[in-house]
């Protein structure tokens, strides 16, 4: 029944463009992820219309794909889930003849330790996972260490990410351990710690892109959230900061691509390359507040962009992250598995 209303969502959104014979390509992104007034205008200067759609994690999304075969002409996964799905078979490799603004994108970007070769996918906005914390509440000697999402101090005001590799990402570094082990003792040891944290009354919530309103609203002393909902949060809030903590975390890349059955290959090479501009790139990193992919936007933007500290990580901050890695079938079992006790477990 899910699957059947799902599917009729999708072709009601198709249908009203279609019906009048406009070209259009339906695109699949993160909530929040791009300036509004992007779309318009690529429809104003092409004449296609975009069909935008949203998912909230990866795993939702790498569903929805396999799910609904032809859906989507463009989809937005995470560095490891690029990965994961050219394992699948599932993704059209780039001619990137048809992408001539790719030549902005950063060179540090194109060759990852999550991805040889670069050949099926278009960086689209990086950044870090960290801590965002209300300097009132929390001493900010604190938030070097993962450790303070078990401090006593904060009982029941941190905030923690409802997301699998994120989550238990960050307890394995607090534990000295890679963010992609496969090893069962490790993966263990970090579910234990989870639900230690969870039973103990340590956590106020699980959730995701809620979480910078609620910081800026005064909810709780800590966040588990990526650098760009860090930055928003800071602006609104000055009493709003943000850490990576010392054990590590995990920088990550988010990526444009095309499904294989994409049914709208050629303007899904055109939304990819307008994205790709530098004035576009420039209008969604000043609207989302992520760390820029393109060194032409970056240039544009110029202090204004430089100067933000939670966009700009150090050498050594970025040193002591890691990219996430797809998981082998077992891996990925291990950590469903565990995961999943770590959501059935009760939050006191």
């Amino acid at each position: 029944m899910k699957k059947m209303l799902t599917v009729m969502l999708v072709l009601c959104l198709l249908l009203p463009a279609a019906a009048l014979g406009q070209e259009v390509v339906n695109v699949y992104n993160w909530f929040d992820y791009i300036d509004e007034s992007v779309l318009n205008q690529f429809e104003e200067e092409t004449g296609i219309h975009v069909n935008y759609i949203n998912f909230t994690t990866n795993e939702d999304m790498m569903v929805k794909l396999d799910s609904d075969r032809g859906a989507f002409d463009v989809a937005f996964p995470s560095d490891y889930c690029v990965q994961r799905l050219i394992n699948n078979d599932m993704l059209l490799e780039l001619d990137f003849s048809k992408i001539p603004n790719f030549v902005h994108i950063r060179e540090n970007l194109l060759n990852p330790s999550y991805y040889a070769g670069n050949k099926h996918s278009v960086p689209y906005m990086c950044g870090t996972l960290g801590i965002l914390y209300n300097t009132e509440k929390v001493d900010p000697a604190d938030t070097d260490t993962w450790a303070v999402m078990w401090n006593d101090k904060y009982k029941g005001q941190v905030l923690m990410m409802d997301s699998l590799r994120d989550t238990m990402g960050i307890a394995l570094k607090y534990l000295g351990y890679s963010m992609n082990t496969e090893n069962y003792e490790e993966v263990n040891a970090a579910k234990e710690l989870l639900i230690k944290q969870k039973q103990g009354g340590y956590v106020m919530a699980y959730g995701l892109d809620e979480f910078k309103d609620k910081m800026v609203a005064g909810d709780g002393a800590l966040a588990m959230v990526y650098s760009g909902d860090a930055e928003y949060a800071i602006e609104l809030d000055d009493k709003l900061a943000y850490s990576i903590p010392k054990e590590g975390s995990n920088i990550w890349v988010d990526c444009a691509v095309i499904p294989k059955d994409a049914r709208n290959v050629e303007n899904a090479y055109k939304f990819i390359d307008f994205l790709c501009r530098p004035d576009i790139a420039q209008k969604n990193v000043e609207e989302i507040w992520y760390m820029s992919v393109n060194k032409d936007a970056i240039d544009l933007m110029g202090s204004d962009y430089s100067d933000l500290y939670v966009l700009n990580p150090t050498d050594e901050e970025i040193d002591r992250c890691e990219y996430f890695n797809d998981l082998t079938e077992v891996g990925l079992m291990i950590y469903n598995t565990l995961w999943e006790d770590v959501k059935n477990a009760k939050m006191n």
